[in-house]
């Protein structure tokens, strides 16, 4: 098992960077594919990302391509978001997760098993 808690949150002009982290209980850190996800009020849950067990793959919605940067460091138990070029609809609460599905990147939230409780990024006009 497997404890998420994420930081770095916070409220951002558009077009500034935040970096959220993830950090995570325990020693098999590096057997978990890895993923950020988001939820803005009233709507549903949004893949953001994910990152294989390694760091050798990732994966990307197609609305943070290019602006947003999935990494991990397997000795730190730390998974990274970065964001560059925010944008007001990039607000939401975004959480963490890990998954034990021996694949290299995942999408869909209900193949993660944990889940940090949220960190809210607010991006202001």
């Amino acid at each position: 098992q497997v404890q998420l808690e994420e930081s770095g949150g916070g409220l951002v002009q558009a077009g500034g960077s935040l970096r959220l982290s993830c950090a995570a209980s325990g020693r098999t850190f590096g057997t978990y594919t890895m993923g950020w996800f988001r939820q803005a009020p009233g709507k549903e849950r949004e893949f953001v990302a994910s990152i294989s067990r390694s760091g050798g793959n990732t994966l990307y919605a197609d609305s943070v391509k290019g602006r947003f940067t999935i990494s991990r460091d397997n000795a730190k138990n730390t998974v990274y978001l970065q964001m560059n070029s925010l944008k007001p609809e990039d607000t939401a609460v975004y959480s963490c997760a890990a998954s034990t599905v021996q694949t290299v990147v995942l999408r869909p939230p209900a193949l993660y098993d944990y889940w940090g409780q949220g960190t809210q990024v607010t991006v202001s006009s």
